[in-house]
């Protein structure tokens, strides 16, 4: 459900000769849920919802979607809007942080995730493990779980600074690894980030540039690969940001998070 949820009236649920009163609350976005949390308490039953179809298991401030209508807000704002104004980068630090960046914060944030672009050069040497007909995304699983091998000061979840800086590194080095993984299948050698270029540019580059000759990115290109990062910046509560949760509620780190729920999207 969506943020902000407040009373709105009670429901009563009969089971045998038990009448439970429940609460209803309401969100700012979508329908009201019915709070069956002391539902077992009282009754000692269970409610069975496979899917989730018509259970809300948290409450989210950043996104809501609604398929059928052709609904999809970040943080309240239509993403038509997000789309044609404004850029992935910005659509992250409004994820993160629930307003859209001001100019100097936008600057920040932005030279931020560029120099975070790069890997611990030891790391290329996992990508040699795989075979060159391996998934792409079963080398994304096997390498984005390994960079808790190598960033250890960010591993605390508990700490809102090594939250911060884990959002920072999983943005700024996950065009890199997807990158690398597609030339690594294609038997091409891996292209470094450029702190020159734009987020999407840099994406670009390292799919498709090679040594022996220099390569110029197609501006329409950049803008469609812009937006496409920003239409698939957040999906509410879908099977992989659901296993996300499940494993962090385990106090599992951001990275081993990530690549459980990259194996969920795989599926």
């Amino acid at each position: 459900m969506t943020e902000q949820a407040k009373p709105a009236g009670t429901a009563t649920f009969t089971y045998g000769d038990k009448n439970v009163e429940l609460p209803v609350l309401a969100g700012s976005t979508g329908p009201d849920v019915i709070d069956i949390r002391k539902l077992y308490g009282a009754t000692g039953a269970f409610t069975f919802d496979p899917g989730f179809t018509s259970t809300a298991s948290c409450e989210s401030a950043l996104t809501y979607i609604d398929g059928d209508a052709g609904v999809l807000l970040h943080r309240g704002y239509p993403i038509d809007q997000l789309a044609e104004k404004s850029n992935f980068i910005e659509v992250c630090h409004l994820l993160l942080h629930g307003e859209l960046p001001t100019a100097a914060q936008y600057e920040k944030f932005e030279q931020s995730v560029t120099r975070h672009t790069m890997l611990h050069a030891q790391f290329d040497r996992f990508f040699e493990g795989f075979r060159r007909d391996a998934h792409p995304m079963s080398i994304m699983v096997g390498t984005v779980g390994a960079l808790s091998a190598f960033y250890h000061d960010s591993l605390d979840i508990h700490d809102p600074v090594q939250r911060d800086i884990s959002a920072i590194r999983l943005i700024a080095k996950m065009p890199t690894i997807a990158a690398r993984a597609y030339k690594y299948h294609i038997g091409q050698p891996f292209i470094s980030p450029r702190n020159d270029l734009s987020y999407a540019e840099n994406f670009l580059r390292m799919c498709f540039a090679v040594p022996a000759e220099d390569y110029v990115v197609d501006p329409a290109l950049v803008r469609a690969m812009d937006r496409i990062f920003t239409l698939h910046a957040d999906h509410e509560q879908n099977a992989s940001t659901s296993t996300v949760r499940l494993a962090g509620s385990s106090g599992a780190n951001p990275f081993a998070c990530i690549a459980a729920g990259i194996a969920c999207l795989w599926g």
